[in-house]
């Protein structure tokens, strides 16, 4: 089966990784959460359009790559909600002038980004009952409540989707894999600005940190573990 870093990471360091004993699969629990991170209008747009059409719109869009995404989130998000299975939406809310740091400096078009950009998709967009994580870092778990809500509910599993793969996924994903939660990242279920980016962080978290599969895999599994109780 062809994987998205294929023709980017080369097969001697595809063996280099295998030979040190990476990449084995950790599997899921019996108590999966999904993340929703970040899909708000301003890394997709309102609507699906390549990517230098998209930025016109927003300069953080991460154009119809995104949408081919946002429409694997909606079959996962499916599941959960069958299951009755908690749903988290790490996000960033709107900038102010008292967030002007770091990320402020290094990429000044979040700051000027309209409300509309900050709404959430609305094919994916939370509703009662699930948690609204706000954050002002790439990771979902850096100065917010996010562990906290995840022990409550007993979680074991982290399905991590959003963007960008190479930023607040992956920090996320580094940081849940520090406090010892099972990871699974559906590869076509995360998105990015940059192709090479995208391929070549899912295989490092693929090697390292979560077992990365498509979404219909994902599903497969999924489908197996019991739905909570009413």
């Amino acid at each position: 089966m062809a994987r998205p870093w294929d023709g980017i990471i080369s097969e001697d360091e595809q063996r280099a990784y295998r030979a040190a004993g990476f990449g084995r699969p950790t599997g899921l629990g019996k108590k999966p959460a999904l993340l929703i991170i970040d899909v708000q209008y301003r890394t997709t747009g309102t609507v699906s359009r390549p990517f230098w059409e998209s930025i016109k719109e927003f300069p953080t869009s991460c154009g119809d790559v995104a949408w081919d995404a946002v429409h694997n989130i909606e079959k996962l998000l499916k599941v959960f909600r069958d299951k009755k299975w908690p749903v988290l939406y790490p996000h960033v809310a709107p900038k102010k002038a008292y967030d002007a740091g770091r990320l402020a400096a290094k990429v000044p078009a979040i700051m000027t980004i309209s409300d509309k950009g900050y709404e959430f998709v609305a094919e994916v967009a939370p509703r009662e009952g699930d948690i609204l994580v706000p954050k002002r870092h790439p990771s979902a778990f850096f100065g917010t409540s996010l562990c906290s809500y995840l022990i409550d509910l007993g979680a074991d599993t982290l399905v991590a989707t959003g963007c960008t793969t190479s930023g607040c996924v992956r920090s996320s994903v580094i940081d849940a894999f520090a406090f010892n939660f099972r990871i699974a990242v559906p590869q076509d279920a995360v998105y990015d600005r940059s192709k090479v980016s995208h391929a070549v962080n899912l295989f490092d978290m693929s090697e390292k940190y979560a077992d990365v599969m498509p979404t219909a895999d994902l599903i497969s599994r999924l489908t197996t573990l019991p739905a909570l109780a009413a």
